[in-house]
């Protein structure tokens, strides 16, 4: 039988980073002959699977990452899980693995949060808690099949900035290398595409250009290379000189829920044109900001890019331009309880 513990964890919440931090409970849930079961909570952070799983070896497998916040008064609300939820199921048909409801998605990703609930960073501190929902592929198994059998788990763990310095600039550079095909699974949630931005990453941050350093590499689009992608694991946004909020469209990128969510906060809040279209790398003098965006990272401002030998400067390399900021101040609002919420944005545990 599993317990929730109630005292006090011994973290400094001002020093808190971005890694692993075992917490007390964890939901695991498994499909077989055809179903899901019920589910259940686990003191166990290892997991036990045949050594011929599908996820193992030919990479079925998919994960999320959304994140639970304490507010003012000291209740907690979760930003926006169904849309993590369908992100999911999108990532499962692709890899062909069974789908999960939203109902066992945002339940076990309630479970977890409320075990854990010690965890979670106090108001003011700059800290959520991270939650890692993911399906694999397990089973007895050797031939490139689906997988007879499948485990979802969520786990979560209390993190800080995934950048430091919070709404402070980084800079990037453009990498030579794809992070998917141009009809690959650019699309959906799966650790390939991670894994293939591990060397291209550890590139670009070891990269020194007249004694500029880099955050994390660019991608562009990988049957051209002319247009703008994605930004290390996060998406990418910029503002045009006439005041449009523009993101990249492609077959190959992952829809983030916090682009979709600055998509909207833009028109609606700050009454701005917005599109999803193309940017080309060549056409950076068209935009005056420019920012990474996830839920890891949430915002970070964009200060430069390196492309070759040029290296283009947005709004400043030192602070965030004013669209950034408002629409950091905005989002992160709306995520702590600050600011009024869109309808179904926040489920409140």
């Amino acid at each position: 039988m599993t317990t929730t513990p109630t005292t006090p964890v011994d973290i400094d919440w001002s020093t808190l980073g971005f890694s692993y931090i075992r917490t007390d409970l964890r939901y695991l849930s498994r499909w077989k002959d055809g179903a899901w079961d019920a589910g259940t909570l686990t003191e166990d952070n290892v997991l036990h699977i045949s050594e011929g799983s599908t996820a193992l070896h030919y990479g079925q497998q998919c994960f999320e990452g959304l994140k639970a916040y304490r507010t003012k008064d000291g209740s907690i609300h979760i930003f926006r899980p169904d849309q993590n939820a369908a992100r999911m199921r999108r990532s499962c048909r692709r890899l062909l693995m069974p789908e999960i409801s939203d109902e066992q998605f945002i339940g076990a990703v309630k479970q977890v949060v409320q075990a854990n609930e010690r965890f979670i960073p106090p108001y003011g501190t700059g800290g959520s808690l991270y939650i890692r929902p993911y399906v694999i592929g397990v089973g007895d198994n050797i031939g490139v099949r689906s997988a007879p059998e499948f485990l979802f788990g969520v786990f979560c763990l209390p993190v800080g900035p995934y950048f430091k310095g919070g709404l402070t600039p980084q800079n990037f550079i453009v990498s030579d290398y794809d992070r998917a095909a141009p009809n690959g699974t650019g699309a959906a949630k799966v650790g390939g595409n991670y894994a293939a931005s591990l060397m291209p990453g550890q590139q670009a941050k070891q990269t020194v250009i007249e004694g500029r350093h880099f955050a994390d590499a660019i991608y562009l689009d990988p049957e051209t290379h002319t247009k703008i992608e994605e930004v290390g694991a996060a998406n990418f946004y910029a503002v045009t000189r006439d005041g449009r909020f523009v993101t990249p469209r492609s077959p190959s990128i992952l829809a983030s829920i916090t682009k979709y969510s600055l998509l909207y906060l833009a028109e609606h809040r700050l009454n701005m044109p917005v599109e999803e279209g193309d940017v080309y790398i060549d056409r950076l003098d068209g935009y005056t900001e420019a920012g990474a965006c996830g839920t890891a990272a949430v915002i970070t401002p964009i200060g430069g890019i390196q492309y070759g030998d040029e290296f283009h400067v947005f709004y400043s390399e030192t602070e965030a331009g004013p669209v950034t900021r408002r629409l950091y101040d905005e989002l992160v609002g709306i995520q702590y309880g600050d600011v009024e919420a869109p309808e179904g944005w926040i489920v409140k545990i």
